[in-house]
């Protein structure tokens, strides 16, 4: 008996010969009686229903017949296929009505070799140094970006470490990016810092500790916010902050209140009144510092500008996850007390006005190249379009934030995608789902495939080239 000869797939660089019934390499495509098919279906998104709920995915034949508009029903990329090698017009190109106008949405799968994730993670915990190289199983992905308020960056990916390096370089790169992309946990490894597993919309776990919220402010904006609360209940607060440490005596907001001088010195380089920059090292301690002692930060204290016995004082971090209190001796040197019950719930206060620790995963990716060719046959139209804000870009029905200047390159929240929208081509490069919008008239002046144009209804009974599945999934009013 003769064996069903294998077919080859062109939906990507790869190009693997297929046997009937078997995927390709990417698990995306498959053989299927002598025909290359998607394996997943298209997904179509319904804002009358509820965002995650999901109906069974159901072949043409089971649709309902209701009648779809674009007001309510969108046709996203998500299992659509893709125009690879570019030569054809895109999967699905679909007319629809939006609030009374005629619109065109061009859907295709884009193979992404130029693609990253931006990562924000919400700790004070030093993480590692600026530039310093990330790994996932020992292979580098990315680094450390610069941080901002309250949170740790990282840049992953890039066209550099997808095809730059080894190929399991790569391959890793890919398959980090991929899970990231899809909101699944990964760990990473900061080259002289720390271990972290970061999930889309999930707290990161940094050495093995879950955070649980990150920091209200820096040390002097602590001091600003709180410093009415702490009159009258403490003689000095220091806000212990690896980028800013707070002192209330010194501190502008002290000052208006009249606030009285501690004669208190800091170690660390003064920046403005009660303002101090590097008072330690970057680490896992007090306020993202390297200090699990406070009163390593403090110089001796000075009677001739306040300092006296029985001075009380204050030093909290910039969470509430650390708090002490001290009262001077008579050698004015700061003795452990234990925390006054009048002066907990303004520590407690603290903890309270910080938002939950998460992780915020952003695709971003040059939307250039030869895709564009699937839209319009003179692909520069689509790009110049995109920039006048004439077409509308979205990745698996998620607005996007495009970036100015040439190309169309687009950063997307992932959590605002639908699950398992992302999938991967082992060249290595990411897929995402890509979705132009216009109005119909603007489309054709494009140049736009306009004889290929499609009805919504018309999707949704009879499918599309790889196969008839489709699916609707809620998704919520943007």
């Amino acid at each position: 008996m003769t064996r069903p000869a294998k077919i080859r797939c062109d939906a990507c660089p790869v190009m693997c010969y297929i046997a009937d019934g078997k995927t390709g390499a990417c698990d995306r495509y498959a053989n299927a009686g002598g025909q290359i098919i998607r394996c997943d279906p298209l997904t179509i998104l319904d804002r009358r229903i509820a965002k995650g709920d999901e109906i069974k995915p159901f072949l043409a034949a089971n649709w309902d017949g209701y009648t779809a508009t674009g007001d309510d029903v969108t046709v996203s990329a998500i299992g659509a296929g893709t125009t690879y090698p570019d030569y054809k017009p895109a999967p699905f190109i679909v007319s629809r009505e939006i609030a009374g106008v005629d619109c065109v949405t061009v859907v295709t799968e884009a193979i992404f070799s130029y693609c990253g994730v931006k990562v924000k993670i919400d700790t004070d915990r030093h993480l590692g140094a600026e530039a310093a190289t990330v790994r996932a199983e020992g292979e580098a992905i990315g680094h450390v970006m610069t941080s901002e308020y309250g949170s740790q960056m990282l840049s992953l990916g890039g066209v550099d470490h997808l095809t730059g390096g080894s190929k399991a370089e790569g391959r890793t790169t890919c398959d980090a990016l991929l899970q990231l992309c899809n909101k699944e946990a990964v760990e990473l490894t900061v080259d002289g810092g720390s271990t972290v597993v970061v999930q889309a919309g999930q707290a990161p776990i940094v050495d093995g500790v879950r955070e649980d919220r990150m920091r209200v402010g820096c040390g002097s904006a602590t001091i600003g916010m709180f410093a009415s609360q702490w009159k009258g209940l403490v003689d000095e607060v220091v806000v212990v902050d690896d980028h800013i440490t707070g002192v209330v005596s010194e501190h502008q907001a002290g000052k208006v209140i009249d606030w009285p001088d501690t004669g208190i010195r800091i170690k660390g380089h003064r920046s403005t009144p009660g303002r101090y920059f590097k008072v330690a090292e970057p680490g896992q301690g007090w306020g993202g510092t390297n200090i699990e002692d406070p009163l390593t930060i403090l110089g001796e204290w000075r009677a001739d500008k306040g300092a006296k016995p029985g001075l009380r004082l204050l030093m909290v971090s910039t969470t509430g996850d650390h708090a002490a209190y001290f009262v001077l001796n008579d050698a004015l040197e700061p003795d452990a007390a234990p925390m006054p019950q009048a002066l907990q719930p303004s520590v407690d206060l603290i903890a309270q006005n910080c938002e939950p620790a998460l992780c915020t995963v952003l695709f971003m990716g040059g939307a250039g190249g030869s895709l564009r060719s699937g839209v319009t046959e003179n692909p520069v139209k689509l790009t110049n379009s995109v920039k006048a804000a004439q077409t509308k870009v979205t990745i698996g029905g998620a607005p996007v934030y495009r970036w100015p200047g040439g190309g169309i390159t687009v950063m997307v929240d992932v959590t605002d995608v639908p699950d398992g929208a992302f999938g991967y081509v082992p060249t290595p490069a990411l897929v995402a789902p890509l979705e132009f919008t216009v109005d119909r008239a603007a489309y054709e002046a494009l140049g736009g495939h306009s004889t290929v144009i499609r009805t919504l209804s018309d999707v949704l009974e009879t499918g599309g080239e790889y196969g008839a599945d489709a699916r609707i999934v809620g998704t919520a009013e943007r």
